[in-house]
């Protein structure tokens, strides 16, 4: 077979490719969007953010799992919390649609009741393929948590900035959250999607699903300040997170991965000396994203998934 031939070969096969996977990408964007515009219910949301944060925090019943886990200083520190799903497709133009909650701690130390809140953007780029991504935001400033209760609309990079946060245990974790970004972002993704895309996500409250719900319209700031109680339905994602709170971290060694941008150096993933075997295989063995719950992605990545 000549080079021609095999090259033709090759672009009937990547064009059947992509053609399959603009199918299943228009499919899964789609059904995501219905669910946005009309399956929402906060409760069902609620048990979705509770099962996304368990994925992201350490397991009480296994303390070693916060080495890969959003550490239990920055959780202490949070001032609130935003968890969503986004589900991004496209062959070249692409959208993307998802739903979520925010909730902010109050001063007694609980979590407010939640609000809800949805995303979804188009744009244009190099891309193929269909992917959702869960998000964590942690918001370590008032500031922050008043930017999704009173503006409506958040750009995430724009309105506020934002950065990849540390993931793990030890004093570079604590040195990384002394002067934090007013948010960090967590992020893993379950799909197949290849590319740089251009487009922008919004962060917007759903007024009509917190109505819905709270059985009249309540303003966003109003339940983040705890003006209302919160509701049954969400203490399955309160308990998740104060289950993390709680972790023995003691006789854990210092295992964290610092973001680059938190020090304006490159991205480094700091280990304790060696003890043992299973401590120089643990300390040496490479991290993927799917083992330590959160992407450690670059600034640039970063902010191009979440740039609105």
């Amino acid at each position: 077979m000549s080079y021609m031939d095999r090259f033709k070969q090759a672009a009937r096969k990547a064009g059947t490719q992509a053609s399959m996977y603009a199918q299943r990408a228009q499919t899964q964007l789609e059904t995501q969007a219905r669910n946005v515009q009309a399956g929402f219910t906060l409760p069902a949301e609620c048990q979705r953010a509770a099962s996304i944060l368990q994925g992201f925090l350490a397991d009480p019943s296994n303390p070693t799992s916060a080495l890969n886990s959003i550490p239990k200083a920055v959780l202490l520190q949070a001032k609130g919390l935003a968890v969503f799903t986004v589900v991004k497709a496209g062959f070249v133009w692409s959208g993307k649609a998802g739903s979520g909650v925010v909730t902010a701690r109050l001063p007694d130390g609980s979590w407010s009741a939640p609000s809800c809140i949805m995303t979804g953007g188009v744009g244009f780029g190099f891309q193929i393929g269909a992917d959702i991504t869960e998000f964590v935001i942690v918001m370590n400033s008032e500031e922050a948590v008043r930017s999704f209760g009173m503006s409506g609309n958040l750009t995430i990079g724009g309105n506020l900035s934002t950065s990849v946060g540390p993931i793990g245990t030890g004093a570079a974790v604590s040195s990384a959250i002394v002067h934090a970004a007013p948010m960090f972002t967590y992020s893993r993704s379950k799909g197949l999607y290849g590319g740089v895309s251009l487009e922008g996500t919004v962060l917007m409250e759903r007024k009509d699903a917190n109505a819905q719900f709270y059985g009249q319209p309540i303003p966003a700031m109003d339940l983040l300040t705890g003006k209302v109680p919160a509701p049954e339905a969400a203490s399955v994602m309160y308990e998740v997170v104060e289950a993390a709170e709680q972790v023995d971290e003691t006789g854990l060694p210092e295992q964290a991965y610092v973001p680059s941008q938190q020090y304006g150096q490159t991205a480094q993933t700091l280990y304790p000396e060696p003890t043992h075997a299973d401590t120089v295989a643990a300390a040496t063995e490479p991290k993927t994203a799917s083992e330590t719950g959160a992407t450690t992605t670059t600034k640039t990545e970063a902010e191009t998934e979440l740039k609105t």
